[in-house]
């Protein structure tokens, strides 16, 4: 058995520090342009599904909006024939708000998928360990 250290011996004897450190800078290079183009078609993505999922509330409120100011006359006056007529609205606009609370809470549990760069967050990690190795 020799008593060489092999975790001191160099990786590359046949290259220069100077190759060494211009290859590592280009591959270093090479990998943020490759980290910055995977952040940007992320982003597309996840803009797309955070833009559907504010349209689909946002269309939620409108329709419990205009469904709250025309069915609610409609309704009250129904209830009215039977009832007082301010517990005739009141009815009416409780049974709007649960109709906008379902809307919303759809469109919540829709902003709730979406996830900011998980493929770019995973990477940044990979790439973290393999400068790591390449150093050590």
């Amino acid at each position: 058995m020799s008593d060489v250290d092999h975790r001191t011996e160099p990786k590359r004897p046949e290259q220069s520090l100077g190759e060494l450190v211009a290859e590592m800078t280009r591959e270093l290079g090479d990998l943020f342009r490759q980290e910055v183009e995977l952040a940007k078609a992320e982003t597309r993505t996840e803009a797309s599904r955070a833009g559907k999922a504010v349209a689909v509330m946002a269309a939620g409120a409108v329709a419990a909006l205009l469904m709250l100011t025309l069915a609610s006359f409609a309704l009250a006056e129904l209830l009215d024939q039977g009832l007082n007529r301010a517990l005739s609205f009141a009815i009416v606009a409780v049974l709007w708000a649960i109709v906008a609370a379902i809307a919303i809470s759809t469109g919540r549990t829709k902003l709730r998928q979406v996830r900011p760069l998980p493929e770019t967050t995973r990477s940044l990690k990979e790439d973290k360990e393999w400068a790591k190795n390449l150093t050590s």
